[in-house]
């Protein structure tokens, strides 16, 4: 196969790209220029179904690089054009003159393509991204500079990517861009090369980049996975010291490639972790790949399955079995559209086992094993349970799924770690137990040695991080432990089997066995036959969901005699001897110290949300965090991790400049729906005052007048997720249970209020508990209990102050240097994102998107129109509707008995198909009012 540079260019047959630009708005606030919509490549998160209309007209031809002035009709929508036409200067005036803000550049005929090149890369085709505007790429957000900067911004990534192997220079484009729009062409440049989006790689041309001497900040990076290597030379590039902790005895984290020998010379390499290049439309690694030479090779659709017999599937019981369970999938989504936010608390087993009854009533033993093949897929997918994946997000990263084949690299993607480990300083066998960052620089402590610098980047893999096993000093922020803890990450194992030959053929890449015990779906459900890229005749056998777990402590010849009955099973009925193995290898991700696991996914009580806060640095700039769990678009993936690395060493030489200018950066968090209660809980873990229920945060050192922030907690006894349900209750009891689950764990409810310092010391001296208090503040104070978002901006200007004093009344760590690699004390499993439907599900199976959360849940309903199909009746409903019903009333009461300004509006149980659906009751509980609580 022929490296995909020598591919025709799959945008040679778009027409160019038609702008329409409008007068700069007065706010500046990222209003997208109305242009026509790029093609879904990847479709647009907003709308994933977006499309592109080829056949818009083009404008007329023109010289490259020559200005288009912004009243020309031609690229105006009428009444612009008009306005435009009326605001002219008058023929003759040197005012006349035009600016680079009235002019839209054509740089050549290819601006549809070059547009959709940069698509690949992640921006969009009309507008800038959070990272530009943060970047400051162009002085006003709107208007026709913003549309000049992106055409040159798009140029730039194409012409690069027309020769990946050389280095774009900012000279290139000068003949071509006007001169009046050379401060663009500065800012398009400085922020492509700057973020890693252009020049990046192992090309020589590229590495002949890196100085030879440092000449900047020290930086400690901890795991020399995918992320931790692509900072790690981005940052060199840039002239930055940089020492790697790695505590395996090789690089790549997660991606390994073993080499399996056997007699007669045969020989394979095998990808023991991360091992599909999942979409190769701008995939980064693709690019690593094509700078190196190696041949990808396509992954082909063809994926036939086999019965618990050996026996093959018939094709027509396959696609209705796959077309059920995409109907399945269908009815999971509109499940989750109608309940709203509570969806985030239910998981995607739970509502699939709702209405998987009613399909199974109509079903063979062969096609329920179906049925459970793609459920283990799906677990795949996800390297999770679908009894833990959550509802409302599990497939919230599919609409930035890059296009492309899924590949395979020749020779494994050890390559790839091999070529971008290269000169890169690590230091192997050094296991990081203690991360230390303060307002001097960090330490990182690996077993008795100590390694100090400006800076440090983490990016070992979210089970580490759960696993606790770094202490970090001081502890890292609340809002990002609970993000750590809300974020799941799952298991995924492999038998990897050398053959003495190929027995399988060699006209597919893929075959699936089903299983007749519930018990054990995922075990060795996939097959994957790497004969055509290991160099040798290489089969592997996927493990997933709960068999992946039990796969741990399987002993290794008791699983790979499974494996070969499984294939005698299937190929000696057509005369097909399988032979013994002449070398295997059992994964054990799971026991590895260093991973933990495999790879992350959104789990029950989660959402694309925790990814961000993965990312967020703390310590003002000093210790920042990188891998695939710390991407919400590409999660679960190895370009995901590499594309983080180079987001990091971006962050990492803003604030290290952002220090050298004295500059102070903007660390508000991301705006999120877990950002203002996180905010309020981080605090409050050391409240200044506490007394009953009550608890007061405020400056040590402030006025008595200065403003403090009251908070009341009052709960009810928890009651066990199974009060009120019956052992029949089997259709919707595992939805019902972790409904009231999600209701039990919500009777705790913080309410706030805005007071004095000297307000808070006399509430603390009223006798009579907690309701006498209460009565003190709403009648003798005047003062109202709210929700966190009640608070207003006053609270939130007091809120800032606060944190900021914490962060200096806390002791001062230890006074660090500044130079990294120093030792003070002498003596020293990238999860392969699957083809995410490695038998094709449809993309009509996916669920759809969420609606917003944010809406004002207690002023509207979600009204669920009943069909006419049967209903549970209610000698299984019943009971569990009466008993929520009834905690709901409590507390609505127990609310009132706090003061008045609380009500609960309780919302009727409806029904979605013929099942019950708890629209039940909004967000089920309190956040009907407490949106943010």
């Amino acid at each position: 196969m022929e490296p995909p540079s020598d591919s025709p260019d799959p945008f040679a047959e778009f027409p160019p790209l038609e702008f329409y630009p409008f007068e700069p708005l007065p706010n500046p606030t990222p209003t997208p220029i109305p242009v026509p919509p790029p093609p879904p490549v990847p479709p647009s998160p907003q709308n994933p179904s977006s499309a592109y209309n080829p056949s818009s007209p083009s404008p007329s031809p023109r010289s490259v690089g020559e200005a288009v002035a912004a009243s020309s009709s031609a690229l105006l929508p009428p009444a612009a054009a008009a306005a435009a036409a009326s605001s002219k200067p008058a023929p003759g005036n040197p005012s006349s003159v035009p600016d680079a803000s009235d002019e839209i550049i054509v740089i050549n005929r290819e601006s549809t393509g070059e547009a959709l090149i940069a698509l690949t890369a992640g921006f969009p085709a009309d507008s800038l991204t959070d990272e530009e505007i943060d970047f400051g790429v162009v002085p006003v957000i709107g208007g026709i500079e913003q549309v000049n900067y992106i055409l040159i911004r798009n140029h730039i990534i194409a012409k690069w990517r027309e020769n990946v192997s050389n280095w774009v220079t900012k000279e290139m484009f000068v003949d071509v861009i006007p001169k009046q729009c050379t401060s663009l062409l500065d800012s398009a440049y400085d922020y492509l090369v700057s973020h890693g989006y252009v020049n990046f790689g192992v090309a020589p041309a590229i590495k002949e980049k890196i100085p030879a001497e440092p000449s900047r900040h020290s930086v400690v990076i901890v795991g020399a996975g995918l992320a931790g290597l692509a900072a790690a030379r981005h940052l060199m590039r840039l002239g930055f010291k940089v020492t790697v902790l790695e505590g395996r005895k090789r690089a790549g984290g997660r991606v390994y490639t073993k080499k399996m020998e056997g007699g007669n010379k045969l020989s394979a390499a095998a990808d023991l972790g991360g091992s599909v290049l999942t979409g190769t439309l701008g995939n980064p690694l693709g690019i690593v790949a094509r700078q190196l030479g190696h041949p990808l090779h396509k992954v082909r659709d063809k994926c036939p399955l086999y019965r618990v017999d050996g026996k093959p599937v018939d094709p027509d019981i396959d696609m209705k079995v796959e077309t059920a369970f995409n109907r399945l999938l269908d009815k999971a989504s509109r499940l989750r559209q109608s309940m709203g936010e509570v969806s985030m608390d239910v998981s995607l087993g739970s509502a699939l086992e709702t209405f998987r009854p009613v399909y199974g009533d109509a079903v063979n033993a062969e096609e329920m094993n179906l049925f459970n093949w793609h459920l283990a897929n799906l677990e795949y997918a996800n390297a999770g349970l679908l009894s833990k994946l959550s509802l409302a997000f599990w497939d919230q990263d599919d609409p930035y799924d890059m296009g492309g084949d899924h590949c395979f690299l020749h020779g494994g993607n050890g390559r790839l770690v091999q070529a971008l480990a290269e000169n890169v300083p690590i230091l192997y066998e050094r296991t990081v137990h203690t991360i230390r960052y303060g307002n001097d620089g960090v330490q990182v402590m690996a077993g008795s040695q100590v390694f100090e610098g400006d800076m440090a980047l983490c990016t070992v893999p979210l089970g580490v991080l759960k696993s606790g096993s770094i202490k970090f000093i001081p502890e890292l922020p609340q809002r990002k432990l609970d993000g750590i803890k809300r974020l799941g990450f799952g298991l995924l194992n492999k038998v990897a089997m050398l053959f003495p030959h190929v027995f399988w053929g060699t006209d597919l890449d893929t075959f699936g066995h089903l299983k007749d015990d519930p018990s054990r779906l995922g075990e060795f459900f996939l097959f994957y036959s790497y004969a055509t890229v290991a160099g040798g005749p290489l089969l592997i056998a996927l493990v997933a969901g709960e068999a992946a777990h039990k796969f741990e402590s399987m002993p290794p010849t008791d699983a790979v005699t499974r494996v070969l009955q499984i294939l005698k099973g299937i190929y000696e009925p057509q005369g097909i001897k399988v032979p013994d193995p002449i070398q295997t290898v059992c994964t054990r991700w799971g026991g590895d110290p260093f991973s933990l696991g495999s790879y992350s996914n959104v789990a029950v009580g989660a959402s694309g949300d925790d990814y961000d806060i993965l990312a967020e640095s703390v310590g003002d700039g000093r210790l920042f965090f990188a891998g695939e769990a710390t991407t919400r678009r590409y999660p679960a993936t190895m370009h995901g991790a590499f594309l983080t690395g180079l987001r990091e060493a971006a962050n990492m030489v803003h604030h290290a400049n952002a220090r050298a200018s004295k500059k102070k950066i903007d660390q508000t968090p991301s705006k999120n729906a877990h950002s203002c209660a996180s905010i309020l809980a981080d605090l409050f873990r050391e409240p200044d005052l506490e007394f009953g229920s009550f608890a007061v945060i405020y400056e040590k050192n402030s006025d008595p007048s200065a403003g403090a922030i009251l908070r009341v907690t009052f709960s009810e006894p928890r009651k066990k997720a199974h009060d009120g349900l019956k052992s029949d209750q089997h259709t919707n009891k595992l939805l019902f249970q972790q409904l009231q689950s999600h209701f039990n764990q919500q009777q705790q409810l913080h309410i706030y209020t805005l007071l004095s310092k000297q307000q808070a010391l006399e509430l603390r001296e009223v006798r009579g508990g907690d309701e006498m208090r209460v009565y003190h503040l709403s009648e003798k104070l005047g003062i109202k209990l709210v929700g966190r978002k009640g608070l207003g901006p006053a609270a939130d200007s007091v809120i800032a102050s606060i944190k900021a004093e914490r962060g200096k009344r806390k002791p001062a760590s230890v006074s660090l240097a500044t130079k990294s690699g120093t030792l003070l004390n002498k003596r020293g499993a990238l999860k392969q994102k699957v083809v995410r439907k490695a038998k094709i599900v449809g993309k009509s199976g996916g669920l759809g998107a969420l609606p917003g959360l944010n809406a004002e849940s207690s002023k509207v309903t979600h009204d669920v129109k009943s069909t006419n199909q049967a209903t549970p009746g209610p000698s299984e409903t019943g009971q569990v509707h009466d008993d929520i019903t009834k905690r709901l009333e409590e507390s609505v009461h127990l609310a009132d008995s706090i003061t008045a300004n609380l009500q609960l509006p309780v919302k009727k149980i409806t029904y979605i198909d013929d099942q019950l659906v708890c629209d039940v009751l909004g967000r089920l509980c309190f956040a009907s009012i407490w949106p943010c609580l």
